[in-house]
């Protein structure tokens, strides 16, 4: 493979691509409100001589190169969070500006910036020869995921394609371009958003004691949230903390997986209460908890025990309607996956990695190198994305290189590098050549945590 070529191919695109992002970040597409980033992608991509480009029922914008019946994948979600407070932007997030090495505004790192070197990469297969005979690549700007991470590829897996047994069948792996710090990224930790409502009985407030306060119920529950976070996993505590995925006694199957993608952890992110009045005992108390494992843990607390009947431990579910009116309703559960290093997938953007930048992490300016330095090639990332359902729900692989930094993420004055936009596109380009799908072997892709039984396609 002619990896000179392949960079100097990329290298040339480097305006284009940041001429793009550009115009990507200055349309404004939270979760729900992607209309016309999505139409915009799409222009580029026709323009660019994509063999097929459409928009699906949900709004998911897909281009296609090639012909073959097995696909390599691209995934890149277009929404974006907020601007939350406008003060904390020293300038337009939306406006934003270019230096000789950045690019400023929302969406950038977070996750535009992969949307246009994952364009521009398929362009470079087309123009050099680089799709391998029998496979056709996917380039998919994928909605809403934000909102709910997966949900989009729940949707791309069972309508658009025949069957979800087709999808599983047809798409040999997916590429993430979630801001990866310069690495590849082989797994993350799963979450689940659980609501826990306690249900209690009103009385006037000067004799509370007639009544039967729930905010004091969800205190001890609260408590105990908190302590299933902190606490260690000895027989010091009753509740043992989270920290004891990482211990063999306790998790003999996977701790070394659980050593790598890093300890689950359990937070409480939201209140909420009814009273009839502030001179009344509250009669209901809710709390959102956001949690990187199972609805059991939280059911098995004491202090949900004890008040028993009383105290319903639920998990979220997700039906926001898309920008194009449609609706896919589904668990808000997001399960952890993980691939050993020597999944063919995941060797694959090793050797084109290897064969383009060498063996250590690159950077692209001192910034860039603050997040990045001391980290191996090969990692995780902190926090979740799309790979929770296409691999972690459906076992279609999945491995992560991007460009931008996790640290940018929902960050005010998000910032993304342009040399690290020539960097992804080029490996990109050079990983379908190079993946050998006859070392695939059943041990190398784990799928760790158990789906929840409820029927969710």
């Amino acid at each position: 493979m002619d990896f000179e070529a392949i960079k100097k191919a990329a290298q040339g695109y480097g305006a284009d691509m940041t001429r793009f992002l550009r115009d990507m970040i200055a349309i404004p597409s939270e979760s729900c409100e992607e209309e016309g980033v999505a139409k915009r992608i799409k222009a580029e991509m026709e323009k660019l001589g994509f063999d097929k480009v459409e928009l699906d029922g949900l709004g998911n914008v897909i281009g296609w190169m090639g012909s073959g019946e097995k696909i390599i994948a691209i995934d890149s979600h277009i929404d974006t969070v907020g601007i939350g407070n406008i003060k904390n932007w020293t300038d337009d997030p939306y406006q934003g500006w270019e230096n000789d090495t950045q690019i400023y505004g929302r969406g950038g790192s977070d996750q535009e910036g992969g949307l246009a070197s994952a364009v521009y990469g398929a362009k470079i297969m087309k123009d050099l020869g680089l799709i391998p005979a029998g496979y056709r690549i996917m380039v998919v700007g994928s909605v809403q995921e934000e909102d709910c991470d997966g949900m989009c590829w729940q949707y791309i897996a069972n309508k658009d394609f025949a069957s979800l047994e087709e999808a599983q069948k047809k798409i040999e792996f997916v590429i993430s371009t979630e801001p990866t710090d310069g690495g590849i990224y082989r797994g993350h930790r799963g979450r689940m958003e659980i609501r826990v409502d306690v249900k209690g009985v009103s009385c006037h407030g000067s004799a509370p004691e007639r009544g039967d306060n729930a905010i004091y119920k969800m205190a001890d529950i609260l408590q105990e949230v908190r302590a299933l976070n902190e606490n260690p996993a000895d027989d010091s505590v009753e509740i043992k903390g989270l920290v004891k995925m990482l211990d063999p006694k306790y998790n003999p199957e996977h701790y070394e997986d659980a050593r790598f993608l890093g300890r689950g952890t359990c937070t409480t992110s939201q209140i909420f209460f009814t009273s009839p009045s502030r001179c009344a005992v509250a009669d209901s108390c809710a709390i959102s908890i956001d949690r990187q494992s199972c609805l059991k843990e939280i059911e098995d607390l004491p202090a949900v025990k004890k008040y028993g009947d009383d105290v319903k431990v639920s998990m979220y579910w997700y039906d926001r309607p898309a920008w194009t009116g449609e609706v896919y309703k589904t668990e808000c559960f997001f399960p952890t996956w993980i691939n050993k290093e020597t999944a063919p997938h995941v060797q694959a953007l090793v050797d084109a990695y290897h064969g383009l930048w060498g063996t250590e992490r690159i950077w692209a300016d001192d910034l860039a190198k603050k997040t990045r330095e001391g980290r191996p090639l090969t990692d995780k990332w902190t926090f979740s994305t799309n790979c929770v359902s296409i691999q972690g729900r459906y076992g279609i692989p999945c491995v992560g290189f991007g460009p931008g930094a996790e640290s940018q993420a929902h960050a005010p004055n998000e910032v993304t590098w342009k040399q690290d936009l020539v960097t992804c596109a080029a490996l990109y380009a050079a990983v379908p050549m190079l993946y050998k799908p006859e070392n695939k072997d059943s041990s190398a892709t784990s799928f760790r945590q158990e789906l929840t039984g409820n029927d969710i396609q």
